[in-house]
């Protein structure tokens, strides 16, 4: 649809569930004869489409994890699975979701209570600006 350079089949393309779908594990990209990189194809798309405002709708949940994840990296330089999951949860409002697993994952440590910072936050801070991702 990319290929036709039409107008129409791009708004289709931004306004699609499937750009959310794709998890980036480069599978494809190591697989394509072609060599092209799709995943950073499917970052490209997501990005136009959220500055466009034609997220489509049934990719909201994956939109919130997908902000809470990056929320996660942008304050403390790395995942910090206790402020993914909240940030999730207060945007989906999904509050009960998984709440059996919590206990066994924090007994197991899985959970830690206090986030592990990156020593230089500035650099994190300038990657985010340079990309522009809010």
């Amino acid at each position: 649809m990319l290929q036709t350079n039409d107008a129409e089949n791009y708004r289709k393309i931004l306004s699609s569930e499937s750009i959310w779908l794709c998890v980036s594990c480069q599978n494809c990209l190591t697989r394509c004869p072609m060599e092209i990189d799709i995943p950073q194809l499917m970052d490209f798309l997501r990005g136009k489409a959220l500055e466009e405002k034609t997220v489509n709708a049934q990719s909201k949940n994956i939109l919130s994890f997908h902000r809470a994840f990056l929320d996660s990296v942008k304050y403390t330089g790395r995942l910090y699975e206790i402020g993914l999951i909240a940030g999730y949860k207060m945007r989906t409002f999904n509050v009960l979701q998984d709440m059996d697993i919590a206990p066994k994952m924090f007994a197991k440590g899985k959970l830690p209570i206090i986030p592990e910072m990156v020593k230089d936050k500035r650099n994190i801070k300038r990657i985010f600006k340079k990309t522009n991702i809010e």
